[in-house]
């Protein structure tokens, strides 16, 4: 069955060549075929499109009118199916992520600048935030993907880990005399503490792992920045609870110490995630492709 679309397409191209036999061949039909369309079309409408002559085609008055519509119409048609491919391509677009700080500062740049390398139109769209933020706007499409702390206890999400990481404790020259052997963590709550804050993903599992142990703690600070814990530590504010890998600066130089504990606190997760009832765009898919095989 032809569709109307279809009709319309022969109309242009009969429109523009003047000419049945020349529009067939563009169009790769025999001249019947598109007489037959043309006919067809004026039957629908009820109206005479072209003027028919020995040497060709004319458009009518009513044809030069409707021509003049279509034609625009199927040119928008194929500028929306160029940006489309485009899209597909990569050679446009844009990659919303929402990410944490830390997690952007340590973690996610090097995958931006390979991304950017290798597809250059596409523009970048972050927002920051915690874990369980960055998972409302998530599912409010606010962004395609999100990058964060894992676990997250979510049966809408799609959760990709991707990098294992380690928390541990940091402690400034201060406390070096009490750290001299390794410590349990009953020991260790008896000194003060510097925790992120309780909304965080980071946070809520430490703390999670050690009320498993019968362990409650009660920090001496609460803050919302992974790099204040180290230098809250590195002044001598308190133990700081952080992740290793994000702490090598501050590890190597000598600025903080890492607590040896009789046992460590299990690894967890950064990962991506993306919700499951909606398809990935080209871009997002090429990015996590991107994370997870580099």
């Amino acid at each position: 069955m032809v569709s109307k679309l279809d009709l319309y397409k022969v109309f242009c191209k009969v429109a523009k060549s003047e000419s049945f036999s020349k529009a067939a061949k563009d169009l790769y039909l025999t001249q019947p075929a598109v007489s037959q369309a043309i006919m067809q079309l004026e039957r629908e409408l009820d109206i005479r499109l072209f003027n028919r002559t020995p040497r060709g085609v004319s458009l009518t008055n009513e044809g030069s009118i409707l021509f003049e519509y279509v034609n625009s119409a199927i040119n928008l048609i194929d500028v929306g199916e160029e940006k489309i491919l485009e899209l597909k391509n990569l050679t446009t677009g844009e990659l919303k992520i929402g990410v944490g700080d830390t997690i952007s500062r340590y973690f996610l740049l090097p995958y931006l600048e390979a991304f950017h390398n290798r597809y250059p139109n596409i523009k970048f769209y972050i927002v920051n935030g915690t874990t369980f933020e960055l998972c409302s706007i998530l599912k409010s499409g606010e962004v395609d993907i999100v990058i964060c702390n894992l676990p997250i206890d979510d049966p809408t999400l799609e959760l990709r880990p991707c990098f294992d990481i380690q928390d541990t404790f940091v402690y400034g020259e201060k406390f070096k005399k009490i750290f001299s052997k390794p410590l349990s963590l009953h020991e260790l709550v008896k000194l003060p503490l510097i925790f992120l804050e309780p909304k965080s993903n980071s946070r809520k599992y430490v703390e999670d792992y050690m009320i498993s142990k019968g362990i409650k703690i009660s920090p001496e600070f609460e803050l919302g920045s992974h790099d204040l814990l180290l230098d809250f530590a590195k002044i001598n504010l308190g133990i700081a609870c952080v992740t290793k890998e994000f702490s090598q600066e501050y590890l190597n130089k000598g600025w903080v110490y890492e607590v040896q504990l009789n046992e460590e606190i299990p690894k967890r997760n950064i990962g991506v995630c993306f919700l499951k009832s909606v398809p990935l765009s080209p871009a997002s898919t090429k990015f996590v492709e991107i994370i997870e095989n580099k």
